[in-house]
């Protein structure tokens, strides 16, 4: 595991911590989309620029299929 990934980990754990905190007891609703959403954005938005806009690149660098990609680029307002 590279150090990032543990950065990220403890990013979101302390996040998660805080926000469970602020809720001040009141019930939490939908966290797992909530982090998702939160944490999708900013991948796709750094990969694009890394792949300088290319799809095809991008969607290798994530991993996921191409038409995949270009769906939560859509849903994200990022095309």
């Amino acid at each position: 595991m590279f150090k990032s990934e543990c950065d990220v980990s403890a990013c979101v754990r302390k996040s998660l911590e805080k926000y469970f905190f602020d809720l001040d007891g009141e019930k939490p609703c939908a966290i797992y989309d909530m982090v998702l959403r939160q944490v999708e954005r900013p991948i796709l938005e750094v990969v694009m620029k890394e792949a300088k806009g290319n799809q095809t690149t991008a969607a290798r660098i994530l991993g996921i299929n191409r038409n995949t990609l270009r769906t939560k680029l859509l849903d994200y307002e990022l095309l």
